[in-house]
C-alpha cells in the first residue's frame, strides 16, 4: 500500500504530546443494575494516569458543544426536545438513559470531546476522546444509549470548516452505527463503514457505504483477516483525508452485549492495525470510545485502555 502525502506538521517525539478528551463534571449514577457502565470513562482515565500512560496534564476537558455544530446533524425538533427535557416517555425509552439536564450536558461533553480530538488530529495525526462513538442516535432522535451522534457531528464539522473533504468512519464496534449511516445515506463526501455482529442490535439494520456482519463467536482470527483485507482497499480506495474510528471494545468476548470471542489481544491487535494504516498513510484520525460492557469490569478497562496505548505509543514515539 503506496504511503500517502501527509499534511500532519512534523514533530519531534520530544515535543509532541497529544492531549486526550475527558471530563467527570457530567458523569451522573445510573440506577443499580443498570446495563450501561458509565463508570468505565472515569475508571480508564484514573488507570491511564495512574500507570503513567498520560500525565494530568494532558486530560482536556472540552467543555459543552455548542447547538450551531449539534443543528448540523440532528433536527430543531429533535435539539430543543432534549434541550428542554420535553421528550416523550417512548422515545426516552428507546434511548436507555436518564433524560435530564446532567444526562445532556454529558452528551453535549462527548461531542465536544470529539471535535476536541478533531483538532488533535489535524495537528498532530491522533486525537484521542475518553468518550463518544454515539453512532446509534438519529437526526430526529436517540436510542442504544445515544442521545447525539459526535460521528457524525463531527464530520460536520469538519466538512463546514473545510477542514477535510473526504471522511472515512471506521466503525468496529460489535454493533452496526445505523445512526450514522441513516445520517449520510446521501452524503458523498462521508463513507460509512461498519463491520459488526450481524445477529445482533439493530435487529433493523440501515444501509452503510459498506457494511460487514460477522456471524456469533468470531475469532481473533478471522476477524482480523477480514479487516486486514477491507480497511487498506478502502484507504485506497475512498482516499479520505480524515478517518474517525469508532473504538468499540465489545467485541470481546464475555461482553454481555456483544456475541463474538475476541480475545482482550485480538481487540488490541485490531486498534493497533487501524491506527497504523492512518500513520503509515498520512491521514489524521480520531479516536473514539465506543461501547464496551464486559461481564468483567477490569477486562473492559484493559481494553479500552490498550487503545490509547497503542495510539500514544505510535503516534508520541
Amino acid at each position: 500500500m503506496p504511503k500517502r502525502n501527509s499534511g500532519i506538521p512534523k514533530q519531534s517525539a520530544s515535543e509532541l504530546v497529544i492531549k486526550l478528551a475527558f471530563s467527570d463534571k457530567y458523569i451522573y449514577k445510573l440506577p443499580d443494575g443498570h446495563r450501561f457502565p458509565i463508570d468505565k470513562y472515569e475508571t480508564v482515565k484514573e488507570q491511564l494516569v495512574y500507570e503513567g500512560t498520560v500525565k494530568e496534564s494532558q486530560i482536556v476537558d472540552p467543555g459543552l458543544v455548542d447547538e450551531q455544530w449539534i443543528l448540523q446533524a440532528h433536527t430543531e425538533k429533535y435539539w430543543k426536545s432534549l434541550h428542554e427535557l420535553t421528550i416523550l416517555e417512548k422515545e426516552r425509552k428507546k434511548i436507555g438513559l436518564p433524560l435530564t439536564e446532567l444526562s445532556v450536558k454529558r452528551a453535549r461533553n462527548s461531542v465536544a470531546g470529539t471535535l476536541f480530538a478533531i483538532d488533535e488530529a489535524l495537528n498532530h495525526g491522533l486525537g484521542i476522546n475518553l468518550s463518544g462513538g454515539t453512532h446509534h442516535a438519529y437526526e430526529s432522535h436517540g436510542e442504544g444509549f445515544c442521545l447525539l451522534n459526535d460521528l457524525a457531528i463531527g464530520s460536520k464539522y469538519l466538512l463546514n470548516q473545510k477542514l477535510a473533504s473526504k471522511i472515512l468512519i471506521v466503525d468496529l464496534d460489535v454493533h452496526q452505527g445505523n445512526g450514522t449511516a441513516h445520517i449520510f445515506r446521501k452524503e458523498d463526501r462521508v463513507f460509512t463503514f461498519s463491520m459488526h455482529g450481524k445477529g445482533n442490535y439493530p435487529i433493523k439494520k440501515e444501509q452503510s457505504d459498506l457494511d460487514i456482519e460477522l456471524q456469533d463467536r468470531v475469532s481473533d482470527d478471522e476477524y482480523l483477516s477480514k479487516l486486514q483485507t477491507v480497511l487498506p482497499y478502502l484507504i485506497e480506495k475512498v482516499s479520505p483525508d480524515f478517518i474517525l474510528y469508532q473504538s468499540g471494545v465489545d467485541v470481546m468476548e464475555g461482553d454481555r452485549l456483544g456475541k463474538m470471542a475476541l480475545t482482550k489481544e485480538g481487540v488490541k491487535q485490531r486498534d493497533s492495525f487501524v491506527l497504523n494504516c492512518a500513520k503509515h498513510n498520512g491521514i489524521p484520525l480520531a479516536v473514539t470510545m465506543g461501547g464496551g460492557y464486559s461481564a468483567k469490569f477490569t477486562n473492559l478497562v484493559e481494553a479500552h485502555c490498550n487503545t490509547v496505548r497503542v495510539g500514544l505509543d505510535l503516534f508520541q514515539s
